[in-house]
């Protein structure tokens, strides 16, 4: 934990971290962010994101066969985006009516992991995949990617070791394909993480590695036991340019869907995206990839509980990858599993200062709310982190920020990003559902 001496310093700076480490719910509009056009070079560009996409095409035949399930999209990892009318006159209640069209991007439903860990994590172990056959001369361009689900190539990678730490998805995605394709995987889970989620991992060949500390020290402590290994390769969520590319496809597939709906986005219809927020890498990466589609006309807010805002406290105080939570007294203990993590992605957060609009916290049981009437009023379960991005309308409408940058708000179309859910066990589900009703019942 910080000094005294030092925090004093960074509240006379930035007022508003009293009411961070006080655990207020805060709405912080980001005075870095830049015009596409003034943006400084990163070290991805959108023809990277494009060629990304091309890794997803090469792999489906995989899929397909590998994993049954995804032959209803032809082997891709897609999710649906849908329009919610129900959810959003449910939350316009008391006088806070949502202006504009509220859509979820759902994927809670992504085949295989039911997360949107299945972008960047499957990404990444298939890009690791594809360069170990490769160098060792099991394919060529010509190759059809059906061979990866052979005896031959699940021999081959039972030679290699992944390695990834985890709150719980992200160990899930790498978990689950990395053990189909045949490697030894270990994931180093936190201790936040759920029970459920490890008797998966375990069932599906994975070794889980238990850890009573938070996320940093799941993964500080995977990183140096995978990286001491020749032929282990570790997924590093807090500074992975595999994992954030992955996620940019996101982008790719969702303005497709937004075309097919017919939903113009240019300087007179803005998007707005809601994206709950753990290490920033999933929630980045997917802003960075609607940036470079969208430009100017997409605005990307990131959520995150009060209990574990890391992000946030990264760009506040400027300090980035450099301030945890725990150093000014925030315990990043909350019930969103999948967002309890007490330091920012070193890579993701450098690129999300230019990028994202805003960020906004909110209190655990709020989730749980938003959950029980996501289900109620359009019939459909997210896990409590994935719920976050419900409240971004109404919680953006209290600030300044439509009229700063002169927006019609009755022409915005708001996207929540519901980022897991489908995997979550029966008696889990009615837990959480029961939960919400309680508190909505108060």
């Amino acid at each position: 934990m910080y000094s005294k001496q030092t925090i004093h310093s960074l509240l006379k700076a930035h007022p508003l971290l009293q009411q961070v480490m006080e655990l207020s719910p805060v709405t912080w509009l980001n005075p870095n962010r830049k015009r596409m056009q003034d943006l400084p070079d990163f070290s991805i560009q959108k023809k990277d994101i494009l060629e990304a996409t091309k890794l997803w095409q090469r792999f489906t035949s995989y899929f397909k066969i590998a994993f049954p399930e995804t032959a209803i999209t032809d082997g891709a990892i897609e999710s649906p985006l849908l329009q919610i009318p129900k959810m959003q006159d449910s939350l316009s209640g008391g006088g806070k009516s949502i202006t504009g069209k509220l859509f979820l991007k759902c994927d809670n439903a992504l085949p295989i992991a039911g997360s949107i860990k299945a972008r960047g994590g499957f990404y990444e172990v298939l890009l690791h995949a594809e360069r170990l056959a490769s160098d060792a001369g099991l394919i060529n361009e010509e190759s059809n990617y059906d061979i990866f689900n052979s005896d031959e190539f699940h021999r081959f990678f039972n030679d290699y070791t992944l390695g990834v730490g985890s709150t719980g998805n992200l160990g899930l995605s790498i978990g689950i394909l990395g053990s189909k394709l045949g490697f030894q995987v270990k994931v180093y889970m936190s201790g936040d993480a759920k029970q459920w989620k490890k008797e998966l991992l375990r069932k599906n060949g994975a070794e889980v590695i238990e850890f009573e500390g938070d996320f940093s020290v799941a993964i500080h402590a995977g990183r140096k036991e995978i990286t001491a290994d020749p032929k282990a390769y570790f997924v590093d969520d807090e500074d992975s340019e595999a994992l954030y590319l992955g996620y940019t496809t996101g982008a790719v597939e969702l303005a497709e869907q937004l075309k097919e709906q017919n939903i113009n986005i240019d300087k007179y219809h803005s998007l707005f995206v809601y994206l709950p927020c753990g290490v920033g890498g999933s929630p980045g990466g997917t802003s960075f990839g609607l940036k470079h589609l969208f430009g100017d006309n997409v605005h990307c807010f990131f959520v995150e509980p009060t209990h574990s805002p890391a992000v946030l406290i990264g760009l506040l105080t400027g300090l980035m990858s450099e301030i945890s939570v725990q150093d000014i007294g925030i315990d990043n203990l909350t019930e969103a599993d999948g967002l309890a993590v007490g330091r920012p992605s070193k890579f993701a957060t450098s690129i999300s200062k230019h990028l994202i609009s805003g960020i906004y916290t909110l209190v655990d049981d709020k989730l749980f709310e938003l959950l029980t009437q996501l289900k109620d009023s359009e019939d459909i379960f997210l896990e409590p982190s994935a719920t976050a991005g419900l409240l971004g309308p109404q919680r953006i409408a209290t600030t300044n920020y439509a009229k700063e940058n002169k927006i019609d708000m009755s022409k915005v179309t708001h996207i929540t990003w519901a980022t897991g859910g489908d995997l979550v066990p029966d008696a889990e589900r009615e837990s959480f559902y029961n939960k919400g009703k309680s508190l909505l019942q108060k």
